[in-house]
């Protein structure tokens, strides 16, 4: 289970027994895999995507990347991984799927942000 000892104290003084905060945290790990699957899909056949980050040496609102691969894990809620440029990479820090074209990625040291990915600029 992966909710802290404070939280499940605090889910059981709300009446739930120890078999539904279980359940709970197999639905949210459940749900965490799923968007893991679904964040990979949506990057499978793409080699190039465009995105909100701010890039020192792109003067476009909305840069071009070429991806090389998107590379995530699971533990428990995290949703944690790699996604990889053309020369560059980030750690993937979570993610989720915003529509059937834009997804966000959280992304780790030297972005530190949350950038939104789309097949196509005019998504974004």
């Amino acid at each position: 289970m992966h909710f802290d000892q404070r939280t499940q104290q605090a889910m059981r003084e709300f009446g739930l027994s120890t078999e539904e905060i279980a359940e709970i945290s197999e639905a949210v790990v459940a749900a965490t895999a799923e968007d893991a699957d679904a964040l990979e899909a949506f990057f499978a056949d793409l080699d190039t995507v465009y995105s909100d980050m701010e890039l020192a040496h792109s003067a476009s609102e909305f840069p071009e990347h070429g991806l090389e691969y998107v590379d995530l894990y699971t533990h428990a809620d995290d949703l944690r991984g790699y996604i990889k440029f053309d020369g560059w990479g980030a750690y993937v820090e979570g993610g989720r799927v915003l529509s059937e074209s834009v997804v966000e990625l959280t992304l780790g040291p030297t972005v530190d942000d949350r950038v939104r990915f789309a097949a196509d600029r005019d998504e974004l």
